[in-house]
């Protein structure tokens, strides 16, 4: 899963970026624009623990800054921002280098306004090219049709696609990767001394928003620990802003984690919510869900009070579920199988 860092010039998403990258990120050897970043999770802490295993890998996210953050060219490139799955849009709140005064409501409107213009120009040149067909004769694509007619509504009315999540959820729009469809976060970047969230005239529709002051944080995540606790004390940093950014991301997406344990590894995966056992199983290997039999399933929360995959079975807390057992966030799975 992919989220693109987008923002208007000097609103700090390099920064945001780097910190990113600094803390928990490693960069791609084959994109330098992309990194991906560990998701900590207590739980996986707890079960490595308690399995001590030879190896414990965490679920990871990648952030795509869709421009290139060494030369600093500058501007969003739309179109890397639609091969992601979800947008961080980064909106000034800071004091610039020429003394300019923030202005995050009006920033954030001006580059919404883009993705809006700009689906509304792909969804208006499928319109013509569909209305073109049905002139010549051709079969005529009504259900996408009706769809892209309803988007131009909302565009025009100046509003982003998100409004209407069983619209865009719609298998007919996913190939048409709409910027002001995709789930949405937006990042305050703040002053090194600004902890509060700004007052805006209105909030914007169906996003998440939380308040990072990024360059404190890039700072951060480039210190040796030490110098980062006392830096932590001084900002009355009380948890690090970017683990509730990477959280919130992996929220934003409905993705949840379930895990596998053992001598050798301990793991978290990811998968989407509502993702079948089936489908969970391939995550893992392909063989495991060619020759799915059941999931040995048990949540952590159980695990977690019983101290023991022995006793928590012993108390008949380990379920075995077909193919269609939705997993849930937190669920112990041992696929059985058969090649």
């Amino acid at each position: 899963m992919k989220l693109g860092i987008i923002g208007l010039p000097q609103s700090g998403r390099s920064t945001i970026f780097a910190a990113l990258s600094g803390a928990r990120g490693e960069e791609s050897k084959k994109d330098r624009r992309m990194i991906t970043v560990k998701v900590m999770d207590d739980r996986l802490d707890f079960l490595s623990a308690m399995y001590k295993p030879k190896k414990t890998t965490y679920s990871q996210i990648e952030y795509l800054l869709p421009s290139d953050p060494v030369s600093g060219s500058e501007g969003v490139i739309w179109n890397l921002a639609r091969t992601c799955d979800g947008l961080i849009h980064v909106v000034r709140n800071f004091t610039n280098a020429a003394g300019a005064v923030p202005e995050p409501e009006e920033d954030f409107k001006r580059l919404e306004q883009d993705m809006i213009l700009s689906d509304l120009g792909v969804v208006e040149k499928r319109i013509e090219r569909i209305e073109k067909d049905i002139k010549k004769g051709k079969k005529s694509e009504e259900e996408e049709y009706s769809l892209l007619k309803s988007c131009v509504e909302i565009l025009e009315s100046g509003r982003p696609l998100r409004i209407s999540p069983l619209l865009t959820a719609s298998p007919l729009l996913k190939g048409f990767t709409l910027l002001s469809a995709k789930p949405q976060l937006v990042i305050i970047n703040n002053d090194d001394e600004d902890e509060s969230m700004p007052l805006w005239k209105s909030a914007p529709e169906n996003v998440e928003m939380c308040v990072i002051r990024g360059r404190i944080q890039m700072e951060i995540a480039a210190m040796p620990e030490e110098d980062a606790e006392e830096f932590v004390i001084e900002y009355h940093i009380e948890k690090s802003a970017l683990d509730r950014l990477i959280g919130m991301s992996y929220k934003l997406l409905s993705l949840i984690s379930f895990f596998t344990v053992g001598e050798d590894e301990v793991k978290a995966w990811t998968v989407r919510e509502g993702t079948p056992a089936l489908e969970a199983a391939g995550e893992v290997h392909t063989d495991m869900q060619h020759g799915f039999i059941r999931a040995e399933v048990l949540s952590y929360d159980d695990l977690k009070q019983y101290g023991s995959f022995r006793e928590a079975r012993g108390s008949g807390r380990v379920r075995l579920e077909g193919k269609e057992y939705v997993v849930q966030d937190g669920d112990i799975i041992n696929f059985r199988f058969n090649i």
